[in-house]
């Protein structure tokens, strides 16, 4: 009995530990999920410059959220808001995710000034709701109205502090 007791507390503190680890990125190969600091890149000792090179070099930039991702977000509040069918739905989230990759090439393009931008951006918007209020009816149109005036008036207060 009392081994069986043994091999149970052993069990039981071996799946703690593996818990933990995975908790903590750890893939058994000495990378911990922190970028392996003071540990020369998993080795140990090498005064080589290689290893003095940051680990965090290229993640500087914040991972990009797939446009998709956040179309269905956009879709998620607006297809009850202005009670669209599947249809619409379709249509309008293809006219969001094209506008959405045509914001981000915009804004990537480092050839044109910060002005050039916001104009084109503005346009792009202008255009985009457009093509969205053709296939909205009426009384869809007025609440899409209203969804992008209380949209902008957020903006504009989240500037202003």
């Amino acid at each position: 009995m009392k081994t069986i007791q043994i091999l149970f507390v052993l069990a039981l503190s071996l799946l703690a530990i593996d818990t933990v680890s995975a908790q903590y990125g750890n893939n058994g190969y000495g990378n911990n999920g922190y970028g392996n600091r003071g540990y020369n890149n998993g080795g140990y000792g090498g005064n080589n410059r290689m290893n003095q090179i940051p680990q965090a070099q290229g993640q500087d930039k914040p991972k990009e959220i797939p446009v998709e991702v956040t179309v269905g977000k956009i879709m998620e509040k607006l297809t009850p808001e202005l009670t669209l069918d599947q249809l619409q739905e379709i249509a309008i989230s293809n006219v969001l995710i094209e506008s959405m990759r045509s914001q981000g090439i915009l804004l990537k393009d480092e050839t044109s000034s910060q002005d050039q931008k916001i104009k084109e951006i503005q346009a792009l918007s202008e255009s985009t709701d457009r093509k969205i209020n053709n296939f909205l009816n009426e009384d869809q149109k007025v609440k899409y109205k209203a969804l992008n005036e209380e949209g902008n008036k957020k903006k504009k207060s989240k500037r202003n502090r």
